[in-house]
């Protein structure tokens, strides 16, 4: 990606703006066979740790639902099912991500879905001064304040990680 290319703001990116959050949009190079956040975290050459990835899931009882968690963590059904009022959830499947979120994966951001969905971040999050999470497209995260962002989706923070 040049350097000297213009960032095209994205939804996202103007939803914070509006509420007057500060954030960096970051450009990395997309590889279309490994959307991977470790792939990420080493194009931005940041800790895995504090690159994190969005995850929409579906609970028995409440529906949908989001979980943030650190690029190399799992997401622990279980704890995610317990933290968001249901006995079990799973997470949605690939062809239903867009319709329900409006974004695609790799590009899925916890800022802007199409509607607010309850959204838990792993409880790491707050150990860092600046985390990393998709700016609304592949190829653009946010570097942003985790305080800010949990605050600005209205979530929650959760030991939600195997």
């Amino acid at each position: 990606m040049s350097k000297n290319r213009k960032i095209e703001k994205t939804n996202a990116a103007r939803l914070l703006d509006k509420a007057g959050i500060t954030y960096e949009l970051v450009p990395y190079e997309v590889d279309e066979n490994n959307l991977a956040a470790t792939h990420i975290s080493e194009q931005l050459g940041e800790p895995v740790e504090q690159v994190f990835k969005t995850l929409v899931l579906s609970g028995d009882r409440t529906g949908y639902f989001v979980c943030v968690i650190p690029g190399n963590g799992e997401v622990d059904l279980k704890a995610a099912a317990k933290v968001s009022g249901n006995k079990k959830c799973d997470l949605i499947p690939m062809k239903d991500l867009l319709p329900v979120t409006g974004y695609i994966r790799g590009g899925c951001s916890p800022v802007g879905m199409k509607k607010p969905f309850p959204t838990y971040f792993h409880s790491t999050v707050l150990d860092f001064d600046t985390v990393y999470v998709s700016a609304g497209v592949r190829g653009l995260q946010f570097r942003v304040s985790p305080k800010d962002l949990v605050s600005y989706v209205h979530g929650e923070t959760a030991d939600i990680v195997k």
